[in-house]
Parts: C-alpha cells; sequence; structure tokens
C-alpha cells in the first residue's frame, strides 16, 4: 500500500506538470508569462510591465561596456543655434573730434558753436542700402524714466556714404536725401550736461541697413514719435552696427 500511494503521487505530479507545460510549443523554455498564447490575450502590456526592460551596450576602449545613447525621438529637432539671415556685423565709427570715450570739445556742445563733428566708418557690410544714425545722453532720463533726450537723428543717409563732415547744416532733409531731427529741431543738438552734476555719456550708434526708410517724414509729428517710428522701421533690416561715445559736462 505504501508503495502505492507513492506511485499515485508520482503519477499526479506528473500529471500537473503536463497540464503546465501542454500550451507551450515544443522547446519553447520561457517563462508562462511570455508565452505566445499568454500575450496574445492581453495584448502584450503585462510582457511590457513585468519583463525587465532590454538595454543596449556598446564597446568602450579597453573593453568595458556602457549604456548606449538613446536614439532621437522622431519630430524633436534638436537646440538650433542659427541666427536666420545672419548676425549684425561690427563697424568701426571714428572721429577726428575727440578719442572713444573722451571729453567733448565746447566747439561741439551747447556752450560752444555747437556744431556736429566730422564722423567716418568703415567695415560697412554688403548690400547697405542706407545708414541711421542716432545720438542721444544716456543719463538724461525723460518722460516716464525709460526714454532718454534725443540730439541727433539722422536716416536715409547714403548706403554710399563713409563720413559725415563737421557741422552738417540744419533742415528737415539734406540734398543727399539725408533727413534729420533733434530734440530742438531738424540739426545738431549738443550736448549741455550741467556743471553740478557728473559728466554724461552722449552715444553715436550708426546702423546700416538693407533698406531705406521713405514712409517716415522728419516733420508733422513729436522727435520722440519719430524716433520710435524709426526704430520699428530698422527692425529686421539691421545688418551693421557702431558705436562712438563722448562724455561733457559744462
Amino acid at each position: 500500500m505504501r508503495h502505492l500511494r507513492v506511485g499515485t503521487v508520482l503519477v499526479l505530479a506528473l500529471g500537473s506538470a503536463a497540464l503546465a507545460t501542454s500550451s507551450v510549443p515544443s522547446g519553447d523554455l520561457r517563462p508562462h508569462w511570455q508565452s505566445p498564447s499568454f500575450l496574445e490575450e492581453d495584448g502584450g502590456d503585462r510582457e511590457r510591465r513585468r519583463s525587465p526592460q532590454r538595454m543596449e551596450l556598446t564597446q568602450q576602449p579597453g573593453g568595458n561596456t556602457s549604456p548606449a545613447a538613446p536614439a532621437p525621438q522622431p519630430g524633436r529637432g534638436g537646440r538650433g543655434g542659427g541666427r536666420g539671415r545672419g548676425g549684425v556685423q561690427v563697424m568701426t565709427l571714428t572721429s577726428t573730434a575727440w578719442p572713444d570715450g573722451g571729453p567733448i570739445p565746447r566747439k561741439h556742445s551747447q556752450v560752444g558753436e555747437e556744431v556736429s563733428p566730422a564722423l567716418a566708418w568703415s567695415n560697412v557690410p554688403e548690400g547697405t542700402q542706407s545708414f541711421v544714425l542716432i545720438v542721444h545722453d544716456l543719463d538724461a532720463a525723460v518722460g516716464n524714466g525709460t526714454d532718454d533726450i534725443l540730439h541727433w537723428l539722422l536716416w536715409n543717409i547714403p548706403g554710399t556714404a563713409r563720413s559725415l563732415p563737421e557741422a552738417v547744416p540744419p533742415g528737415s532733409q539734406l540734398p543727399d536725401g539725408t533727413r534729420q531731427i533733434s530734440a530742438s529741431g531738424p540739426y545738431y543738438r549738443g550736448p549741455g550736461a550741467l556743471a553740478s552734476g557728473p559728466s554724461h555719456h552722449y552715444v553715436f550708434e550708426l546702423f546700416a541697413l538693407d533698406t531705406t526708410i521713405d514712409n517716415v517724414q522728419a516733420v508733422g509729428q513729436s522727435p520722440p514719435a519719430t524716433r520710435a517710428a524709426i526704430v520699428a522701421a530698422m527692425a529686421g533690416h539691421i545688418r551693421g552696427k557702431a558705436v562712438y561715445t563722448g562724455l561733457f559736462k559744462r
């Protein structure tokens, strides 16, 4: 009887094993949750949840291995460093009246003859159609404090020009088509910072444009409005820039 019971248990055990492996094809030793019939039941979701993720390895110098970088996903570009039509070229602006960053002579100020200084520029980008010159006092805040005093604004300076003479004559439009204004009128306004305070910084900014600005007149609106209109028209057309600075106080 003891032998019979052992045999019965053995037969039952073998029968259970046969039932557990009956759905797995011959030679397929994968766990039952990876079998094709099991995956078909849940669309493979359970395998993705429970099976270990595979990681590709790349061979490194010296025999070491490290995880391979993930392949880029379609539709997700990397960070770009382009500037569209190109950056703004740095030009050179000079003057014989004073060194860059130096004191402005009284001749070019409100306490002197108040004539505009001679200016010259170089390293002009190709395709320049006109220049804009903006001269302003960085230290003289006006309005709500975000604007400053406009001492000279010239636009539509011909693209072939490479200099301005000393003592540019007044007038809203010069013979070569250049238009000009300032906070005082259609002419150069010299620096005039008071002697009681620190020296002010007067900045001459020259811009090279790939177009002309014909829709802004030198008369008919306030100087701040004209300046704003010129700056707005320059947007997207600046191809070069140069800066020259002078200091002044009475």
